[in-house]
């Protein structure tokens, strides 16, 4: 499982939820009950600011910033790399997700 994020959404992440190199905070992601993805009904994506990041399954910092899945929120990602864009003419408020497929299942 790969993670890759991109530095439209380094920046996004930088003025919307107050993480850069200065801070130590990190971004978590994980799937969460309800919702739908691309390739999964009944549940969705979370992200969360973490203070205290810890239990990394997939780390990835970049320009001072980390993101990252936990070892037991793997389930979710599996057979799958996530990459993670900000593009404001598809969403103005919002990162998008785009699954691909990884071969792991």
């Amino acid at each position: 499982m790969k993670l890759r994020i991109t530095d439209a959404a380094v920046k996004w992440f930088e003025d919307e939820m107050n993480v850069g190199p200065d801070q130590s905070a990190a971004i978590r992601f994980y799937g969460k009950l309800y919702g739908r993805t691309k390739v999964h009904h009944g549940f969705s994506i979370a992200l969360a600011r973490e203070l205290q990041p810890h239990n990394f399954g997939v780390k990835v910092e970049k320009d001072g910033v980390t993101f990252y899945i936990e070892e037991d929120d793997l389930w979710f990602f599996k057979g799958y790399d996530l990459d993670v864009d900000y593009d404001p003419e598809k969403d103005p408020d919002n990162v998008q997700y785009e699954w691909t497929e990884n071969g792991e299942l």
